[in-house]
């Protein structure tokens, strides 16, 4: 998988397109809840597949830590190891902007792969659009 950070509007567009298959579409997520003010200064990337886009997420800066946020794979193409992928991508520019810890907010039914990824649940669950998550946070090496 190529990961590309969206510098170019098409690039933005593609994770925004997989974000709308995935969390509107498929998991039935507002659109006016998906896609928020975050959006025009997040860092967003986006995962090609032989160029056509199946992975996003976006990185924001809070406080003191990267906020992995919108973290998705197109159905079809899951099970490849492309959320590790996008996840690792965000994990590595997190550090490239100068800070060590990541936290994220995960769909519950995704709690053991973030885990698997050296992720520490922080959080009871909670609700967010409709969907039970928790918190989760990794320290950087």
């Amino acid at each position: 998988m190529d990961i590309q950070k969206a510098i170019q509007s098409k690039q933005k567009d593609d994770a925004f397109s997989v974000r709308r298959v995935v969390f509107i579409h498929e998991q039935k997520v507002p659109e006016s809840l998906e896609m928020d003010e975050h959006d025009e200064s997040a860092h967003h990337f986006v995962g090609y597949d032989e160029n056509i886009p199946v992975a996003a997420g976006r990185l924001r800066v809070v406080e003191d830590y990267g906020k992995l946020e919108r973290i998705c794979v197109i159905r079809e193409h899951r099970g490849r190891h492309f959320g590790q992928a996008i996840i690792s991508r965000l994990e590595e520019y997190t550090k490239e902007l100068g800070f060590h810890k990541t936290k994220l907010n995960a769909q519950t039914h995704a709690e053991d792969f973030y885990k698997s990824l050296g992720y520490e649940t922080i959080s009871d669950t909670f609700i967010d659009a409709g969907i039970p998550h928790v918190t989760m946070v990794k320290h950087l090496n």
